[in-house]
C-alpha cells in the first residue's frame, strides 16, 4: 500500500508545531566542533517549560549520521537551502512537546468547516501518515520543508480550498448597536404610549405589574433558551429559523422559518399602518387631510414603506445608524414622560385627572376595575405584543461580530432595560392619573358633598357623573394621556414615531435575512432564487424586494384587525419552538451539548413552551388554531421531502437514545418464540453487486426483521481497509436511496471465511443479533479455485456450529452483476466528459478573443478528453441503452426478478426435514408482501404411500393451528425411490472430473493419490452416501414435476455431515437437487422452535 505523499503546504496559519529558535554564533559552533563529546540527544522532562525541547549536538565527523536521522526519522530534509539544524547562522529546532513529529498541536483550524468565512481549514495528518512508517525518498516541492517547520502544515493539504473569504469593507456590528439597540426598539412599541395606560387602568396597578411580569417571564425564559442555543457552537444568519432548524431539524426549522419570515413581513405592514394612522390624526387636527382616512393611510403607509426600504437597500450600516437615532428619540420621549410627572400640574390637566403623585390615587387604582367585557386575559392579550420583538438582534446574527456573545448579552439586557420602563411608566401614570375624568375645570367639589373613598373628590374634583355616562379623559378613556402628562406633548408623537418605524425597519431588515437563510438551505425547492445575496455584506436584495411586495399589499388592505392576532400567534409558536429546541437538546443528552451559557434550565424551558403555547390561544384561540394548522402542514411537508442536510440535531441525539434505550432494555427480555423473526447476515458484497439476493432477503425481513448487507473485503489489511473504509457511507446512502431497510456492514481479513466467520460471531447488538445466514448460491463452483469450494462449505458449516440458520438462494443467472456496473460507470465517465467539453466549448465561443481555440485546447486537455463521447438517448442508469455485447441482458433482467409484483401463481414449499419451522415461516411472511400477496403456498412433504391421506390430515391440521393459509398440501410418498437412470447418468458426469476411483487401483497408490487430491470424491464416500445422493436426484425429478411452474421454490436444505461428506460432493448435490429450476430457496433453520400454536 502507498502513502499519499505530501506535495504542498496549508496556509501559515495552521501551525501545528511549537518551534524554538536559538541564536547561535559560529564561534559557539566551531567551539562544539572541538569538543570532544560524542553526538548525543538531550531530552528534558514535560516541568521544565525553559528547557522543554530536544537539543542535538553533532560534531563535524557525525553530521551524515545526524542527517540520516533526519532523513529516515518523522521530519524530512530537503533539497533546498532549508536544514533542520541550520539555516542563515541560526539554529532551528522543531518542537512539538519535545519530539520531532508530524503530530499536530490542537489548533482551531481543524475543527472549522470547509469554506468558513472565519478562517480556513486545515487538514490534520491523518491517523494513516502518523501510524505507518514514513514513505523513503519522499520528493518535497521546495520550500514546503520551511512551512512545515514553522508549523504552517503538511504538504499535500490543498491551500485554494481553503482560502479565508475577503472580509474587507464587511459591516459586523457588536452587541451594543447590533442587539441591545434592535431589541429595545423592537420590545417598546406604540403600546408604551398609547395603551399602557388603559391596561393599568383597567387591570390596576397590582395586576398590571402582574402583567408585565408575566410576559416578560414567557420572554425571559425565550431570551434564556436563546442564549443557550446561540452558545452552543458557532451561529451564522438566520435567527430563530437557524437556531431551531440546527436543534430540532429541518422539518421544524423550515415549518417555523417560512411562517417567521412571513410574520415579520406582515409586520412592517402593522408598524406602517400605526404610523400612518398617527399622521393621519394629526392631519385631522389641523384640518389636512389629503383624500379620506382611510386612502390617506394607504398613501402615508406606502411612500413610508418605500423610504424605509431604500434606508435598508443602502445597507446595514445606514440602517443602523437610522435605529440608533430612533433610539435616541425614543428614550427622550420616555424621560420626556417621567419629568412631566413632577411638573405641578394645571386646571385643565387636573379636570382630565391629572393630578401629580398622589397617595390616594395610587391606592384607588391598586385594585382592578375591569369594564364589561374585559378581564385579567383579554387584557394579557392585548398587552402581550409589547413584550415581544426579543429576536430583533438574533434576527441578524450574520451581521454580528460575536454571535455567542452579543445574543445573550444584548437580548437579556433589553428585556431587563424594557421590563423596567413598563414597570416604571405604569406605576407613575397610575399614581398620577385617575380612571376617570370629564375634563371640565368647572366639575369642582361642592361644599358638603360626601366623596365616598374617591382620590378626585378628595382632590377637590367631581367626576361622579362618568359612572352613569362616557367620558373621555382618564386612565379608561383617553389614549393620549401620555401627552397630556409628559412635560413636552410633542415629544411623545415623536416617540410614538419613533417605536412604529424603528419596529417597522428591523421587521424590514428581519425577514429578508431569515427567509435568505432558509432559501440557502434548499428545504423548499422553489424558493431557491431568493437565496442570492449581493455585495460585500451578501444582502439579501431580492428578499427586500418580496418583503416590500408582501408589506405594500397588506397596507393597500388596510385590514389588519384580522391578520394580527395571527401574526402574535407566529411569533409566540417561534418562541415556543426555540424554548422546545433548548429543553430537547438538553434532554437528548448529546455530548455536542454544551452551551458556554449555563444560565438555563431544561425543564425551564419546557415550562416556556408550554406556556407559549397557552398564550397563543389566550390571545386568540382560532388564530392559534390555523398557526397549528399551517405549522403542521408545513412539517408533514418537509418530512415527506426529506431534504438532504445533516445539522446534527437534538433529534438525531434522541433517536439514537431511544434507540439505545430500548436495545438495552430488550436484552433484559428473554426470547420467545412469539416474537421470533427472521434477523438476516446478506452475504451480497456491495449491496448493489447482488440486488436480486437482496430484494429476496428483503422481502421477508421489511418492518420484521434485522437485515445486514455484508461484505469481506480479502487480501493485504492496508489495501482492504482503505478501500472499505471509503465505501461504508456510500453503500449505505445506497440502501437509504433504494428505500431498503437493511444496514451495511464490512469486515478486512485474510482470507473470505475468517471474515464472515467474524461476521457471524460479531455481527448485531444485544438481541438484535442475526439468526440467518442468506447466501447465494456458487453457480460457478465447477471453474472455480478449490480454496473458494472450501471457503464456502466452511462458511455453511461455520454457520451451523454458531446454531445459525442458513438460507441459500439459487436463480438461472446468477446474482452478481458487477460487469453491468462497470458498465455504467464507464458510460457515466464518459457522459461527464461530454458535458465538460460542451461547457468548455460554450466557454469558448462565449469568449471570443481571450485566448481563442488556444484555450480551448488547454481546457479539454485538463479533462484527459481524446474524442467526444457518443451521445446517448434516455437516462445513462437505463441498461437498454447500452450495447447488448457489453453486458449479460438476461442477467440483468433476472437481478431485478424480485422487484416487480408476482401475480398470481404459487409458492411451492418442501418441507422434508423438521428445522424448527424456518422453512415454513419464510415463505408464509412473504404472501404478506404486497409483490407476494397473490400468490399461495402449497406444501410437499415426505411421507408413506400407504398412509398419504392420513398424513395430509395432521399436517393440515398442524398447519391450522399454526394459523397459516395454504392451498394445497401434497404427501410425496416416493421421495426414496431410485431416480431414472437418464437423471442418475447426468448427476455422475457432474462428479466424475472429481472422483478418485482409488477401488481400481492397488492400496499403494490409492493411498498416494488421497495423500495427493484430498480433496477429490472417494469410492468409499460415495457408496457410503449412496442412498443420499440417490435422493437429491430423485427430488430434482419430483421437483421438475410438480413445481416447475411455482413462482418460487422453497425447499430443505441438506446438511453435510463435517468429516464424512466431501466439499465437492456436497456442491453436487446442491447442482443436481436445484437444476434446471425457478429460483430457489434451500432453507434449514437451527432446529429450535420458530413457530408455536399456543396463545
Amino acid at each position: 500500500m502507498s502513502v499519499n505523499t505530501p506535495s504542498s503546504s496549508v496556509p501559515s496559519g495552521a501551525s501545528r508545531f511549537q518551534v524554538h529558535v536559538v541564536n547561535e554564533s559560529r564561534g559557539s559552533a566551531a567551539a562544539m566542533s572541538d569538543s570532544t563529546d560524542p553526538p548525543h540527544y538531550e531530552e528534558t522532562s514535560f516541568g521544565d517549560e525553559a528547557q522543554n525541547r530536544l537539543r542535538i549536538s553533532f560534531r563535524p565527523g557525525n553530521q551524515e549520521s545526524y542527517d540520516n536521522f533526519i532523513q529516515n526519522g518523522d521530519a524530512a530534509k530537503t533539497d533546498t537551502t532549508f536544514h533542520a539544524y541550520d539555516s542563515h547562522t541560526n539554529t532551528y529546532y522543531l518542537q512539538t512537546f519535545g519530539h520531532n513529529t508530524m503530530d499536530a498541536v490542537p489548533k482551531i483550524e481543524y475543527y472549522r468547516n470547509t469554506g468558513s468565512v472565519s478562517g480556513p481549514k486545515v487538514n490534520r495528518p491523518s491517523l494513516l501518515e502518523i501510524h505507518e512508517q514514513l514513505a523513503k525518498n519522499v520528493a518535497v516541492a521546495p520550500g514546503s520543508a520551511d512551512r512545515v517547520a514553522n508549523g504552517d502544515g503538511m504538504p499535500g493539504d490543498e491551500q485554494a480550498e481553503n482560502k479565508e473569504e475577503d472580509t474587507a469593507g464587511v459591516v459586523k456590528f457588536g452587541w451594543v448597536k447590533g442587539v441591545l439597540v434592535r431589541c429595545m426598539l423592537n420590545i417598546w412599541g406604540v403600546m408604551l404610549f398609547i395603551r399602557l395606560s388603559w391596561i393599568v387602568g383597567e387591570a390596576g396597578i397590582g395586576l398590571g405589574v402582574l402583567i408585565i411580569l408575566l410576559s416578560t417571564m414567557v420572554t425571559s425564559i425565550t431570551g434564556l433558551s436563546t442564549s443557550a442555543i446561540a452558545t452552543n457552537g458557532f451561529v451564522r444568519g438566520g435567527g430563530a429559523y437557524y437556531l431551531i432548524s440546527r436543534s430540532l431539524g429541518p422539518e421544524f426549522g423550515g415549518s417555523i422559518g417560512l411562517i417567521f419570515a412571513f410574520a415579520n413581513a406582515v409586520a412592517v405592514a402593522m408598524y406602517v399602518v400605526g404610523f400612518a394612522e398617527t399622521v393621519v390624526d394629526l392631519l385631522k387636527e389641523s384640518d389636512s387631510m389629503m383624500v379620506d382616512p382611510t386612502n390617506d393611510i394607504r398613501i402615508i403607509g406606502s411612500i413610508t414603506v418605500v423610504i424605509l426600504l431604500g434606508i435598508s437597500v443602502a445597507g446595514m450600516e445606514w440602517e443602523a445608524k437610522a435605529q440608533v437615532i430612533l433610539l435616541v428619540i425614543l428614550l427622550i420621549a420616555i424621560a420626556n414622560f417621567f419629568i412631566g410627572t413632577v411638573i405641578p400640574s394645571n386646571n385643565e390637566k387636573k379636570s382630565r385627572g391629572f393630578f401629580n403623585y398622589q397617595a390616594s390615587i395610587f391606592a384607588e387604582n391598586f385594585g382592578p376595575s375591569f369594564t364589561k367585557g374585559e378581564g385579567f386575559f383579554s387584557v394579557f392579550a392585548i398587552f402581550f405584543p409589547a413584550a415581544t420583538g426579543i429576536l430583533a438582534g438574533a434576527n441578524i446574527s450574520g451581521d454580528l461580530e460575536d454571535p455567542q456573545d452579543a445574543i445573550p448579552r444584548g437580548t437579556m439586557l433589553a428585556i431587563f432595560i424594557t421590563t423596567v420602563a413598563y414597570i416604571g411608566v405604569a406605576i407613575c401614570v397610575a399614581a398620577c392619573v385617575v380612571r376617570d375624568a370629564t375634563g371640565s375645570i368647572n366639575d369642582t367639589i361642592v361644599s358638603g358633598m360626601n366623596c365616598n373613598g374617591s382620590a378626585a373628590c378628595e382632590l377637590g374634583y367631581d367626576f361622579s357623573r362618568c359612572q352613569h355616562e362616557p367620558c373621555q379623559y382618564g386612565l379608561m378613556n383617553n389614549f393620549q394621556v401620555m401627552s397630556m402628562v409628559s412635560g413636552f406633548g410633542p415629544l411623545i408623537t415623536a416617540g410614538i414615531f419613533s417605536a412604529t418605524l424603528s419596529s417597522a425597519l428591523a421587521s424590514l431588515v428581519s425577514a429578508p435575512k431569515v427567509f435568505q437563510a432558509l432559501c440557502k438551505d434548499n428545504i423548499f425547492k422553489g424558493l431557491q432564487f431568493f437565496a442570492k445575496g449581493y455585495g460585500k455584506n451578501n444582502e439579501p436584495l431580492r428578499g427586500y424586494l418580496l418583503t416590500f411586495v408582501i408589506a405594500m399589499a397588506f397596507i393597500l388592505i388596510a385590514e389588519l384587525n384580522v391578520i394580527a392576532p395571527i401574526i402574535s400567534n407566529f411569533f409566540l409558536a417561534s418562541y415556543a419552538l426555540i424554548n422546545f429546541s433548548c429543553f430537547h437538546a438538553s434532554y437528548a443528552k448529546s455530548p455536542g451539548w454544551r452551551p458556554a451559557y449555563g444560565i438555563y434550565n431544561m425543564w425551564v424551558s419546557l415550562f416556556g413552551a408550554i406556556l407559549c403555547c397557552a398564550v397563543m390561544f389566550v390571545i386568540n384561540w382560532w388564530a392559534a388554531v390555523i398557526t397549528y394548522v399551517i405549522e403542521l402542514s408545513l412539517y408533514i411537508y418537509v418530512t415527506y421531502k426529506k431534504p438532504d442536510v445533516n445539522w446534527g440535531s437534538s433529534t438525531q441525539a434522541l433517536s439514537y437514545v431511544s434507540a439505545l434505550d430500548n436495545a438495552l432494555e430488550l436484552t433484559t427480555v428473554e426470547d420467545h418464540v412469539k416474537n421470533f423473526r427472521p434477523q438476516c447476515i446478506v452475504l451480497t458484497g456491495g449491496p448493489m453487486a447482488r440486488p436480486a439476493l437482496l430484494d429476496i432477503t428483503h422481502a421477508f425481513t421489511k418492518n420484521s426483521g434485522l437485515c445486514i448487507c455484508c461484505e469481506v473485503f480479502v487480501g493485504p489489511r492496508k489495501l482492504c481497509v482503505k478501500e472499505m473504509n471509503s465505501g461504508m457511507a456510500k453503500k449505505q446512502a445506497w440502501l437509504i436511496k433504494n428505500k431498503i431497510k437493511a444496514f451495511y456492514a464490512a469486515v478486512a481479513a485474510d482470507y473470505f471465511r475468517d471474515g464472515v466467520r467474524s461476521l457471524l460471531q460479531a455481527s448485531g447488538l444485544g438481541r438484535m443479533k442475526p439468526n440467518t445466514l442468506v447466501i447465494g448460491y456458487k453457480k460457478n463452483w465447477r471453474k472455480a479455485p478449490l480454496s473458494e469450494i472450501e471457503n464456502y462449505v466452511g462458511i455453511l458449516h461455520d454457520a451451523f456450529d454458531f446454531e445459525i440458520g442458513v438460507v441459500i438462494v439459487r436463480i438461472s443467472q446468477g446474482f452478481d452483476i458487477s460487469p453491468v456496473l462497470q458498465v455504467q460507470d464507464e458510460l457515466e465517465k464518459l457522459e461527464q466528459e461530454r458535458l465538460a467539453l460542451e461547457a468548455a466549448i460554450k466557454d469558448n465561443e462565449s469568449e471570443e478573443g481571450k485566448g481563442g481555440i488556444r484555450g480551448l485546447f488547454k481546457k479539454a486537455g485538463k479533462l484527459n478528453i481524446t474524442k467526444p463521447a457518443p451521445k446517448k438517448d434516455g437516462n445513462i442508469n437505463t441498461i437498454q441503452s447500452m450495447h447488448v455485447g457489453e453486458f449479460n441482458q438476461k442477467l440483468v433482467e433476472a437481478s431485478a426478478q424480485f422487484k416487480k409484483k408476482q401475480g398470481k401463481g404459487t409458492i411451492d414449499v418442501w418441507w422434508l426435514f423438521d428445522d424448527g419451522g424456518l422453512t415454513l415461516l419464510i415463505p408464509y411472511i412473504l404472501t404478506l408482501r404486497k409483490k407476494w400477496k397473490d400468490c399461495k403456498l402449497r406444501i410437499y412433504v415426505g411421507g408413506k404411500i400407504n398412509r398419504i391421506e392420513e398424513e395430509k390430515i395432521s399436517m393440515a391440521s398442524l398447519l391450522s393451528k399454526f394459523r397459516i393459509k395454504f392451498a394445497d398440501i401434497h404427501i410425496i410418498g416416493d421421495i426414496n425411490i431410485k431416480p431414472n437412470k437418464e437423471s442418475w447418468k447426468v448427476f455422475e458426469e457432474l462428479i466424475e472430473p472429481y472422483r478418485l476411483h482409488e477401488s481400481h487401483k492397488d492400496v499403494t497408490t490409492a493411498e498416494k493419490l488421497k495423500r495427493e487430491s484430498p480433496w477429490k470424491i472417494t469410492d468409499a464416500e460415495l457408496e457410503a452416501v449412496k442412498e443420499k445422493s440417490y435422493r437429491q436426484v430423485r427430488l430434482n425429478e419430483l421437483l421438475q414435476e410438480h413445481s416447475r411452474a411455482a413462482n418460487l421454490i422453497v425447499l430443505s436444505l441438506p446438511v453435510a455431515r463435517k468429516g464424512s461428506i466431501s466439499d465437492l460432493l456436497y456442491m453436487a448435490w446442491l447442482e443436481i437437487l436445484t437444476k434446471n429450476l425457478p429460483p430457489v430457496l434451500l432453507v434449514r433453520g437451527n432446529h429450535k422452535n420458530v413457530l408455536t400454536f399456543y396463545s
